[in-house]
Formats: structure tokens, C-alpha cells, sequence
């Protein structure tokens, strides 16, 4: 039994026992051995060194490829597999040679059942055979005896939806996805773990307080990206665990005990253009650090298509403008 293999059936067997406790969003979150692991491995930093050159040569922004209903019939398409391939291709080679990374909303590909996975399976081969960085946004979380599946799925190389990274939710517990950030390491993989998203009443819980624990008297945001930032420990780059964090959420950030400017790993934000995130606020949120985040945009993309060169153009446009404000952050 190879050492991995042993390490998920040693935390299934305590799942099962209750010896892990996953009620706590920090309980038992042992990242101390990270920096460790790291120094040991310099594969754990690949994805990192892969984001950050993608970064520098193509600029700090992201294309969501979200194949929504509404969309598809803007298009001219079908709402159906078919439909969503079609748009998914043409955004693909509108995004080439010109973004860092493109990511794929999981749940919009997954409502048409075993053909939309063959497309997302499609897209994202299309996406690496053209040295986009794939990101894949399903926000998994869950039990310690039920994430390796996610790992095998999206994080392993001989798995036909492998992704570059995915979006995980820490709120079962950060030891909880002890597992699948390992596995993304070790394999040259990242991921991106929620802290403060874009959604409004995302607040409502990521700026609790915690009551217990290493971070107790802080909120629940601030206590992820601290945990967070020890799974980055020890590596000279930027690191390849990140955070999502949205670009709407200026007006509360200052108070919310969270501290962008310590944080090391790429920052995944969305809302910027469509979802009323301005330049502003990305100037707000994230002064000193622009050189690790990466915007997200997809609609204000998308309302330009779908002839090819009106795509091309409006990437080029917001990627143009994104760089200029980030180098003014």
C-alpha cells in the first residue's frame, strides 16, 4: 500500500470513529508540517511557478467559461451539451495566446448528465493542449472519507477531467481538505480554497467570529487565509494554494481582520466589470499584491459574442485594462 493510499485509509478509518473532528472550520487544521514538505518536494511548487509565468507573459486575467442558459440562446445555440461544447470551443479560441488561465463552471456542464461531462472532458483538453491554465470551479467540500474522489477526478494526471487547479470550500473543516491539497501538490496542481466571495450575504459567515480555536476573536475569512497561508510555507515562489476572493467585497474587507499583503499563494476574484467591482475596489483589496492575483471575467466577455473576432477583441480590451490597474495597486 503506497504512503498515500495508507494516509486516506488511516482518515477514513478516523472519520468513521469521530477522532476527526470536521464541525470546526480550523479544528485540528495541522498545516505546521507544510514548510516541511515543501522544502522537501519541489514539485509542490509547480503549479505556482506555472500560474505565475502564465501571469507575467499573458496578464493577471482569467476567462470564466460558463455556458448559462441565457447564453447559449444569446448565441443562437441550444440549451443542451451540444449547445454548450459550441460555445465552449469558440471562448477556448478566443481566450488563446492571450490570457493566463480560463475556468470552467462545473455545474453548468454537469446539468446534461453524463454528455455534459464529455464536454467539459472535451473543453478541458482543448484548453491544455493549447497551454491555457485550467481552472475547474466546482467548490468541492465535504468529508475526509469522501474528497479523494474529487482528487482523483480533477487532480490527477491520468484522469481524463484533469484540471491545472479546482475550487474548493473550506467550511466542513481546513483539515478536511488536508487530502486533496496534498494530492494537488505533489502532482504539480493547485487549487483555490473560498474565504471571501462576491456573494452578498457571503458575509453573513465569512465575517463571523470565530469562538474557538487558533482563531478565536478573529472572523472565519481571516482564519482561512491564515490557514491557508501556512500550506504556502517554505516555497520562494508564489505559492500554489490560493484563495478565492471577490472583488466586490471592498466596503467590508477593512474591517474583517483579513491581511492581503501577508498572503503568498494566488488570489482567484471574481466580480470585476459585470458584477459591479470596479478598479477601485480591485485597488482596495489587493495593494501590493498584484502581481498574484488573477481576475475573473466571463460576461462582459461573452456579450460580445459570438463572432470570434469581436471575442478576441473584447479579451484583449479587459486584459489591457485589468494590467493597468494592477500595476497601479
Amino acid at each position: 500500500m503506497t504512503g498515500e493510499a495508507e494516509t486516506q485509509k488511516k482518515n477514513f478509518a478516523q472519520s468513521l470513529t469521530g477522532e476527526i473532528n470536521e464541525e470546526s472550520v480550523f479544528e485540528n487544521a495541522e498545516f505546521e508540517s507544510a514548510a516541511k514538505l515543501n522544502a522537501e518536494n519541489p514539485v509542490r511548487a509547480e503549479f505556482g511557478l506555472r500560474l505565475s509565468a502564465a501571469m507575467r507573459e499573458f496578464g493577471p486575467l482569467c476567462i470564466g467559461i460558463d455556458p448559462h442558459p441565457y447564453i447559449l440562446k444569446q448565441w443562437g445555440y441550444t440549451c443542451d451539451a451540444e449547445g454548450a461544447e459550441l460555445y465552449s470551443m469558440r471562448m477556448i479560441q478566443a481566450s488563446i495566446g492571450k490570457v493566463a488561465a480560463v475556468k470552467f463552471q462545473m455545474p453548468m456542464y454537469e446539468c446534461y448528465g453524463s454528455k455534459g461531462f464529455e464536454v467539459l472532458e472535451r473543453t478541458l483538453y482543448s484548453a491544455r493542449s493549447n497551454n491555457l491554465i485550467t481552472i475547474v470551479d466546482c467548490m468541492r467540500g465535504g468529508f475526509v472519507s469522501t474528497l479523494p474522489s474529487v482528487s482523483d477526478t480533477y487532480l490527477k494526471n491520468d484522469s481524463p477531467l484533469c484540471a491545472d487547479a479546482i475550487t474548493l470550500t473550506p467550511f466542513c473543516g481546513m483539515s478536511s481538505l488536508r487530502g486533496v491539497i496534498d494530492v494537488a501538490m505533489n502532482n504539480g496542481r493547485g487549487v483555490f480554497i473560498a474565504s471571501i466571495t462576491s456573494n452578498p450575504d457571503g458575509i453573513n459567515i465569512q465575517g463571523a467570529v470565530c469562538q474557538q480555536g487558533e482563531y478565536a476573536g478573529h472572523t472565519v475569512a481571516s482564519g482561512i487565509v491564515k490557514a491557508v497561508q501556512k500550506l504556502n510555507e517554505g516555497l520562494e515562489s508564489m505559492g500554489s494554494v490560493g484563495l478565492v476572493m471577490g472583488a466586490t467585497v471592498g466596503k467590508w474587507i477593512k474591517n474583517s481582520d483579513v491581511d492581503t499583503s501577508v498572503f503568498t499563494g494566488p488570489v482567484l476574484s471574481a466580480g470585476y466589470g459585470w458584477q459591479g467591482a470596479t478598479a477601485q475596489d480591485l485597488r482596495d483589496i489587493f495593494t501590493g499584491i498584484y502581481d498574484r492575483v488573477l481576475v475573473t471575467v466571463s460576461r462582459s466577455v461573452t456579450a460580445h459574442g459570438p463572432d470570434i473576432n469581436k471575442l478576441s477583441d473584447a479579451i484583449c480590451a479587459t486584459r489591457d485594462e485589468v494590467v493597468s490597474v494592477m500595476h497601479e495597486a
